[in-house]
């Protein structure tokens, strides 16, 4: 089953919750689709489907994530930083997207590999497939600022970025749970320097966060399929 591009972002439209939603559980929808949500440690938000069962997945097949910024970033970025630096246009955001997207994309792959899962390209009855997607993504000091003559840009994070982890059977389709996070890049206590090589080394760390929150989580899921609504197995296991 082929996904259609953008089609996390549709589902993350339809749901209509910003990011101050997705950062307070509590303030989230309690089902979404056919998914009931649980209780969750690292993320802010997790969905599963009742009887989800996860033992038999051994590998997993990675969609390229979709990458989308928060409304009006472009037009914020150049009130932010006005004419006294390089402007910032629709060019720089594809270009952006298109790095955060190989990126993420890295990251999430070595990280899976790591731990163990194979990482392949085709369905198959014990493969696992997943969607992610980066959203509401905001580069506090992009390099279009940071590289322009002159410039000394310091602030206190490199951004803020949402993500969607959706996993699903690969051959069937059928969604087993997701996953929402917001979360800041690069918070210091006091206005540091901005480079690209930071808001790299920055996101970066982001993304690995997210893959190892990834990769624990399912293990756990593994450990107590089948899930009931709560989250809890739906059969103890044997002692």
């Amino acid at each position: 089953m082929i996904r259609k591009p953008f089609a996390l972002l549709s589902a993350i439209a339809a749901l209509s919750v910003g990011p101050t939603a997705i950062a307070h559980a509590g303030s989230m929808p309690t089902t979404w689709d056919n998914l009931v949500q649980v209780p969750a440690k690292n993320m802010q938000a997790v969905y599963l489907l009742p009887g989800a069962d996860f033992r038999g997945y051994t590998k997993i097949m990675l969609d390229p994530t979709e990458v989308d910024f928060v409304k009006g970033w472009v037009k914020q970025v150049n009130q932010n930083f006005g004419f006294a630096y390089g402007r910032t246009d629709d060019q720089d955001a594809k270009d952006i997207a298109k790095e955060v997207r190989k990126g993420f994309d890295k990251v999430f792959a070595e990280a899976f590999t790591k731990a163990g899962w194979q990482v392949v390209t085709e369905p198959a009855p014990d493969v696992l497939r997943l969607s992610t997607a980066v959203f509401n993504l905001s580069i506090s000091a992009p390099s279009s600022v940071t590289m322009s003559p002159g410039a000394s840009v310091r602030t206190v994070d490199a951004g803020q970025a949402s993500v969607l982890i959706e996993a699903r059977d690969s051959e069937s389709g059928q969604v087993l749970g997701r996953a929402l996070d917001v979360r800041t890049a690069g918070v210091t206590d006091n206005y540091l320097a901005r480079t690209p090589s930071g808001n790299y080394a920055d996101f970066r760390a982001l993304f690995d966060r997210w893959a190892n929150t990834s990769i624990k989580g399912l293990a756990q899921l593994k450990a107590i399929s089948p899930v009931d609504e709560t989250g809890k197995p739906a059969t103890p296991p044997a002692p």
